[in-house]
């Protein structure tokens, strides 16, 4: 490629690669030659021409010694302890670029060769991140179940062995500061990476001082209202508290299907026909001990929304494992303080039958936490506090298992409503997927087949 280069009164023709570097020159002052200094550019046909150091070398020792590179590299994160993913990237194709600028057939067979491989791992990204979808949505359901027996196992252990639902809990955070060894193993830092350990404790205090008005509501009101009041409050807290912290919306199917769940809860919420028509006299005390209750309830919720909305700004930079542990430590330190706000009474399992319910509940709580804390790296919060409500439709069955009592129409057409809104989400997140992946490889395909690349 040639252009004229008008420096001077005489027209010269300077040779141009296409990989040139501009420069901005000044236009307020004309170009002038300083006395006593001679610059000269090797023309073609002139001596030393071939010699002379090319725009493509110029290139080359620019992009290797610019400021932009040297800070992107060290912007770069270390991932790696033997040298960045992009690096490795760079040396490997340096010599599929010098194998490509020959133009011979043997670069357009490798050429072709590398898109089939292309299409193969496009292909396989489909299929990969439906089965990762579909593993996560299991995982839900399995946080779900093991909600729902934490619910049954919770209240058992407070009818039948006089257990405190916060002494419960003390014993459930104890144990799960085994959860040290997780971050510990992997080499990390069991209080999260640098910059980021203040907002891991706050992640913990929040998601510690649900739990404690969570357990402390269920002295004041049943643990059914206690329990389905929270997770109500978390559901629509959190849709809103992501929106208005993350910027995370929901589409409106999402937000159909919510709704339809909520009002679920709703209904499994109404009082029965006796609560209702009693014409006696409300003791105050009764009144204000209840509505203390029902605002632990809600207060939890929202302590719950914040931790999930935390997390979810974490997922990146926090395991489930340091989460864990997180939330453990913090327990340890805010259950005591509420055992000894509400002052509720300190009793010890005296059997085996009771330290094997503990032990039970303790499973259970470990379950829930990594099948939920896994789920927030890929869902919305308010999709995962949602896909939980599954945990009162399990718990009252549970509980009719244990306790053969007849339930209520509003709660039975409630725990209905909340069943299909669940299902009917897990559907409508998998089954489209399925089809989607399979178009997407199909595009791919007719791409590479294509004779414009």
């Amino acid at each position: 490629m040639e252009s004229t280069h008008l420096l001077s009164s005489s027209k010269k023709r300077v040779k141009i690669h296409p990989h040139t570097v501009t420069a901005k020159y000044a236009t307020h002052t004309p170009y002038s030659p300083q006395p006593g200094v001679h610059t000269h550019f090797p023309q073609p046909g002139d001596e030393g021409y071939d010699d002379a150091p090319s725009f493509e070398d110029f290139g080359s020792f620019l992009e290797e010694t610019s400021d932009r590179k040297q800070l992107t590299e060290s912007r770069r994160w270390p991932l790696t302890l033997f040298g960045s993913k992009d690096r490795d990237k760079d040396t490997t194709n340096k010599p599929q670029a010098a194998a490509a600028g020959d133009g011979n057939e043997g670069g357009a067979r490798a050429a072709k060769g590398s898109g089939k491989g292309v299409g193969e791992q496009l292909a396989s990204f489909g299929e990969a991140s439906v089965s990762a979808s579909r593993l996560t949505w299991v995982g839900l359901l399995g946080a779900a179940l093991a909600h729902g027996c934490l619910i049954v196992l919770t209240r058992v252990a407070s009818e039948r062995f006089s257990l405190g639902p916060l002494f419960l809990l003390l014993v459930r955070s104890i144990v799960q500061l085994l959860s040290l060894a997780v971050p510990l193993h992997r080499g990390e830092s069991p209080f999260g990476p640098a910059g980021y350990r203040l907002r891991l404790l706050c992640y913990g205090i929040a998601y510690s001082l649900s739990l404690c008005c969570a357990y402390s509501s269920l002295t004041f009101v049943s643990p059914g209202n206690g329990t389905t009041t929270w997770r109500l409050a978390t559901t629509a807290l959190s849709a809103i508290l992501a929106f208005l912290l993350l910027e995370e919306r929901l589409g409106l199917a999402d937000v159909i299907t919510i709704a339809a769940g909520l009002c679920g809860l709703g209904l499994v919420l109404l009082p029965t026909a006796d609560e209702s028509n009693s014409d006696s006299p409300t003791d105050p005390v009764v009144f204000w001990r209840g509505a203390f209750g029902w605002s632990l309830s809600a207060l939890a919720g929202l302590w719950m929304a914040l931790a999930l909305v935390g997390y979810r700004s974490l997922k990146e930079r926090v395991g489930v494992g340091t989460a864990l542990f997180t939330v453990s430590w913090t327990g340890c330190l805010l259950t005591p303080a509420s055992l000894v706000l509400l002052q509720e009474g300190w009793s010890w399992p005296m059997s085996a039958p009771a330290w094997g319910l503990v032990l039970g509940l303790v499973a259970c709580s470990v379950a829930a936490f990594l099948g939920m804390t896994h789920a927030l790296s890929r869902l919305h919060p308010a999709l995962v506090s949602a896909s939980q409500s599954m945990e009162i439709p399990v718990a009252m069955l549970l509980y009719l298992a244990v306790v053969p009592m007849a339930p209520t129409a509003p709660e039975v057409v409630g725990n209905v409503m909340v069943i299909l809104s669940v299902g009917w989400l897990v559907a409508m997140k998998l089954l489209p997927s399925r089809g989607g992946g399979r178009r997407q490889r199909e595009e791919y395909e007719e791409i590479l087949d294509s004779p414009i690349k």
